[in-house]
């Protein structure tokens, strides 16, 4: 009997979620809209009208990678799958990978390629620096790659990396690009037939302003043809895009149980964004961003990346000598509801994270910030 009192309702309230102003690194707040999506009825995972959003949302996708990619969906999983995604598919045991590192990120891809048997070569930059395409060239000329992996946004350091040059580069070594995505898709432009990305992912919660779970990746023809030549099976069944493209294909073969709601979720996001407009809504990223930085410096803060080389989907603030830099992330979620993150490895302890993505890109929040960390500066 006494066990069953520790189960009692009454110890398992229902949810009240507190109303957060999300302004870290993800995720970002959701629209009403997508929320209202997520409590539509549900549907059979290959139930005709399901279907049909599936192949909706696949448009959709190609809209904001800016693509016309067959291959385009998204990954029944978060940005992490979808990362994993875009590795296993295209290595086989003792294949070249140059991966680029300067943040978190890419030690993260180091991390996964290994798992699946690369021959795994880095170039690094200090974290908050970007890669020129002569060093990737550099690279190359030392050691062939079949892939280079690089990460276009970088979500630890705040740094936005250039494309076009290396993308060359890559091509004309016979290789792959392959580009981290996940906190410029929806906020920044991608363009990803324009600059020649291959394989290119990113996740549902940043820019595109929808829940975790849902993973977008786009291949070329080039690498799927790759993907098709392969002398192995994937490495991973769950994220094996030989079989997961038969379900989102015209075959419409069973592989696993799509999560209906997320994707519900994912195709209003979209909707939202082909309504405001890619280009304007990634001047309104761009827009909000540059106040933030203005308001950042008039307050005396330093922010750690250069302004050519920022992201404006992902700001990191210095914290002053003499500040705690928790303490103040905590006051501003007790006093003003406004979450924003402390800094991921080298940066641990010396940096503030704010983001500004999709529905949280809006000027009031960045004036309400901004207000708060003057008051607590001053005082």
């Amino acid at each position: 009997m006494g066990s069953d009192n520790m189960y009692h309702p009454d110890s398992f309230p229902e949810l009240k979620n507190p109303p957060r102003i999300l302004l870290g690194p993800g995720p970002s707040m959701v629209h009403p809209r997508v929320l209202r999506a997520m409590a539509s009825p549900l549907v059979g995972h290959l139930d005709p009208y399901f279907l049909e959003i599936m192949e909706r949302t696949q448009d959709l996708l190609r809209m904001v990678f800016e693509t016309q990619n067959r291959l385009t969906i998204p990954i029944s999983g978060t940005g992490s799958a979808s990362m994993e995604a875009s590795l296993a598919n295209l290595i086989e045991p003792g294949d070249e990978i140059l991966i680029c590192i300067n943040g978190y990120f890419g030690l993260r891809l180091v991390d996964m390629a290994q798992r699946y048997g690369a021959e795994i070569h880095t170039i690094e930059r200090p974290w908050g620096e970007i890669f020129t395409a002569d060093e990737v060239r550099d690279a190359l000329a030392q050691k062939s790659a079949k892939i280079v992996a690089i990460v276009h946004a970088e979500t630890s350091t705040g740094a936005l990396q250039p494309l076009g040059g290396i993308s060359r580069v890559v091509h004309e070594n016979g290789g792959l690009l392959l580009v981290d995505a996940v906190t410029s898709l929806g906020g920044i432009p991608v363009q990803v037939d324009e600059i020649g990305i291959d394989v290119c992912y990113s996740g549902s919660q940043k820019c595109l302003s929808c829940p975790p779970g849902l993973g977008p990746i786009t291949l070329s023809p080039r690498a799927e043809q790759v993907l098709s030549e392969r002398k192995s099976e994937v490495a991973n069944w769950y994220l094996d895009l030989t079989m997961i493209q038969k379900y989102w294909g015209s075959e419409r073969t069973y592989h696993h149980t799509a999560p209906i709601s997320a994707n519900f979720a994912l195709y209003e996001g979209l909707r939202i964004i082909a309504e405001e407009g890619l280009e304007v809504r990634c001047e309104r990223h761009r827009r909000n961003a540059e106040v933030l930085w203005q308001g950042m410096e008039d307050l005396g803060l330093e922010l750690h990346v250069p302004l050519e080389n920022r992201l404006p989907s992902l700001t990191t603030v210095r914290i002053p000598e003499g500040v705690n830099g928790a303490q103040i992330q905590n006051r501003l979620m007790m006093d003003y509801n406004i979450e924003i993150a402390g800094g991921l490895g080298e940066l641990k302890g010396k940096v503030w994270r704010i983001g500004l993505m999709g529905h949280s890109s809006r000027l009031e929040n960045v004036t309400l910030l901004l207000a708060a960390l003057g008051e607590y500066l001053r005082s």
